[in-house]
């Protein structure tokens, strides 16, 4: 009761925030079309497998598990939800799956409305999506759920005293595929025992990223024979703390591929670079192999371009959170990132290994690439570490495969 006054209450304010917000905007637009996507797409004879991922991490973290179902069981339709726009409108045409769509707020009766004419006879639900209509739904009208790559955590809602009715969402799951055993252990003190460890199956996905890598010629000219350092998915803060030491060391070259695209953001990193600065939009064989610092202004290219590097920085860290650093690791790359990354366990494996390395700020980023510059076997060295621990922690696939029933 006391969750379906908190999703009306939301419901309201996502409404609210539609009218100032150009991304809440689109994703009410895309729910309210959702329920008519449905109509016109979904076979009703056909046997439809529902992934949902909140946006497009999730969504990478699942793309395996649905690439590997479609290879072995075509049989099955694949109906792929999202919740935020950041997944939906870069994956709306996504080959892999026959239907795309929003999924609506959980109210009850949306959840009721979408199971009926989704009609799933199994469904996925990537690492945090907790939805307890949706679920419920699932639950009552014995369609097989499953939690993918999810972590629990003490300080979870699940896990303290005024947490019951959440508590009880979790067992609405026919299976949950965790990370790690502290995960398993915590499930367990609450009564949830249908639980494995299978890892995550992100480690799964780079690796076939990795294999099927664009070859770049514009970055491979720009990179050369220069040792070259790619930042990925960097903000404000983090280019403050990278780019004075390019500023000082223009033998060593530098990709910037910035989270933000917008005209404001490139201008202000063009201005930071004291170096030649080109975009990769208007890179040319020629300008590119003489500029200093390569600015890619464009999505869907950060994971090749990782290949050209023989350093990696990941942004985020000095904001909410870092973002995918196993995306770099994979090529035998040591990664960089700021403080705010212990929420993720592959950044804990990485530093552990030795293949990843925490920062605090332009001190310690300094002193770390002066060794990498000085120290080659160190380099060598720390991205070996970082590459093994990508190849170590595979298979989580195979584990989830082995586990349900198709």
């Amino acid at each position: 009761m006391i969750y379906n006054l908190f999703i009306y209450l939301y419901v309201s304010a996502v409404r609210m925030a539609a009218l100032f917000s150009e991304k809440v905007s689109k994703m009410v637009a895309g729910q309210k079309k959702t329920f008519s996507v449905l109509e016109q797409h979904i076979d009703p004879k056909a046997k439809y497998i529902w992934f949902h991922a909140a946006s497009l991490g999730e969504f990478e973290q699942g793309r395996p598990l649905i690439e590997e179902i479609r290879r072995r069981f075509p049989e099955y339709k694949i109906l792929q939800t999202f919740f935020s726009p950041s997944g939906y409108e870069v994956r709306k045409d996504y080959k892999g799956a026959d239907v795309v769509c929003y999924l609506p707020l959980d109210t009850p009766g949306n959840a009721r409305r979408f199971v009926e004419k989704a009609h799933p006879c199994m469904a996925f639900f990537i690492k945090y999506e907790f939805w307890k209509n949706y679920l419920t739904e699932l639950h009552e009208r014995q369609i097989p759920v499953y939690s993918v790559s999810s972590i629990f955590r003490p300080e979870q809602i699940f896990f303290k005293w005024y947490g019951g009715g959440y508590r009880e969402v979790l067992k609405c799951f026919t299976h949950l595929f965790v990370q790690n055993q502290e995960s398993v252990d915590l499930l367990k003190t609450i009564g949830v025992t249908e639980t494995s460890i299978s890892g995550d199956t992100r480690f799964d996905r780079v690796l076939d990223i990795c294999s099927q890598a664009k070859v770049l010629s514009l970055v491979e000219r720009f990179k050369g024979d220069r040792l070259t350092m790619v930042a990925g998915s960097s903000w404000a803060p983090d280019e403050d703390i990278f780019i004075p030491y390019f500023n000082a060391h223009p033998e060593v070259k530098l990709v910037i591929a910035p989270h933000v695209i917008d005209e404001s953001h490139l201008k202000e990193i063009t201005g930071k670079v004291k170096g030649k600065v080109v975009r990769y939009s208007q890179a040319t064989e020629e300008n590119v192999a003489e500029a200093d610092c390569l600015i890619i202004d464009c999505f869907g290219l950060l994971s090749s371009i990782y290949r050209y590097g023989e350093i990696a920085y990941i942004g985020g860290g000095f904001g909410v959170s870092i973002h995918n650093t196993l995306e770099a690791a994979v090529y035998g790359i040591p990664v960089i990132f700021g403080p705010n990354n212990k929420k993720f366990m592959e950044a804990q494996g990485l530093k552990q290994c030795k293949g990843g390395f925490e920062i605090q700020g332009a001190s310690d980023f300094n002193e770390l690439m002066d060794r990498f510059r000085e120290d080659r076997q160190f380099l060598q060295l720390s991205g070996e570490n970082a590459g093994n621990y990508v190849k170590k922690n595979a298979g989580a696939l195979e584990k989830i495969l082995e586990t349900i029933r198709l």
